[in-house]
This record gives structure tokens, sequence and C-alpha cells, in this order.
């Protein structure tokens, strides 16, 4: 049987450089953000998802690649499904949902945020499409609903700080940009393994070498 990757642990974080610049960026990116615009990249990158996930047959979406890393993305998170893209994002939107809905009624969240907390487990099927469709839809009408997103109170994420509530919602359309990246990757791979005619091994895998992860 095939060994699994070498990849770093769930909540590693990012190289210290690459979140030193998106901090940056994402500061950046507030600033001269509206509710309105965050919402309509929001939805663009949702729009490009639907497209991908409508794309690929359903067995081959059940399927574990391993794909180069895109910026913003753990280490962890670079072996998944495409089902398994869906759940974490699905889970994310949940937990978001309902940091904006506390922050907003003057409430701090208990605990603190966790991005190993929001790891998908492999077992995901197609189910996972309609639950994550919902979770944007919540998200998005939880986000219109509020009067004024720029909260008193604020509750900390693990890589950009204590944020208030139009913060957390610049944040997930910022996150669905980087997992459509994700499933880009994870959808031309699958494509590529078809095309080829590679099998899929016991662990998953379509045919391709799996790389020990970057020092």
């Amino acid at each position: 049987m095939n060994a699994e990757p070498n990849l770093a642990p769930p909540g590693a974080g990012l190289p210290k450089v690459e979140l030193f610049v998106a901090r940056i960026g994402f500061a950046f990116s507030r600033a001269i953000s509206s509710r309105e615009s965050v919402n309509a990249r929001f939805q663009r990158e949702r729009e490009t998802i639907a497209r991908l996930v409508k794309s690929l047959d359903a067995d081959l979406a059940s399927q574990r690649v391993l794909i180069a890393r895109p910026r913003g993305l753990e280490d962890s998170s670079r072996y998944w499904s495409l089902w398994m893209t869906l759940e974490h994002l699905r889970m994310v939107h949940h937990g978001i949902t309902r940091t904006i809905q506390a922050l907003a009624a003057g409430i701090a969240p208990k605990g603190r945020a966790s991005t190993a907390a929001v790891k998908p487990g492999p077992d995901v099927n197609a189910t996972v499409v309609e639950e994550y469709e919902k979770s944007c839809d919540r998200l998005l009408v939880t986000a219109k609903e509020i009067d004024d997103l720029r909260t008193n109170v604020r509750y900390a994420h693990p890589w950009f700080g204590a944020l208030d509530a139009a913060g957390w919602h610049a944040l997930s359309a910022s996150h669905l940009g980087i997992h459509r990246v994700q499933i880009e990757r994870i959808a031309e791979q699958l494509r590529t393994a078809a095309r080829s005619g590679k099998p899929v091994d016991s662990t998953g895998r379509l045919g391709f070498t799996l790389s020990a992860r970057p020092s």
C-alpha cells in the first residue's frame, strides 16, 4: 500500500514571509472594500466554483489528489478531494456566519478560532454540494441583514488577529478565492489523469508522484 504524503500537520499555518504578506494584503483589501464589493466578490468566486463542480464526474470529485500549494493554503490542505474542499468551505462559512451574528449582537464568541478545527474528513460525498450552497446563502443573507458590520466587539482570527464583523465578512470572500484556486488545481489534475488513463490506487492518488512537503 502506498503511503500518505508527508505534509505539515493541520493548523501549522503559513510560511512566515507569506503570512506577513497576506496580512498586509488583507488589511489593504479590507480598507478599500465595502459590504457590496465583498458580497460581489464572494458571489463571483462561488459561481466559478459551481462551474468547476459541474464540470467533473462525481466519481472523480471524490478522489483525493496532491496539488501544488496555492498561496494562502496550509500545506495540510493540499491532499483533498473536491468534496472535501466543499465540506471545508461549508464548515468555515457556518463558523463565519455565527461569528458575524454574535459580534453584531455585541457578543464575543467563546473559545479560539482554529484552522485545524475545520479540516474535513475523507469520507465526504456529493451530498455536500447542497449543504455548501446553503452555507453560502446563509452567509450572504446574514451580511446583508446586519445594519452595521463595523462592530465594537471583535473576535480573533489565528492569522489576522482581532476582527470586527466587517473583517470576518471580508475574510469570507478572500478565503473562498483561495479555495477556488485549490479547486481549479484539483480539477485540472483530475482531468489530466483521466485523459492519460492512469489508474486510481488504494490511497486515491491518480497516478501522480507524491512529493515531500516543502521545508
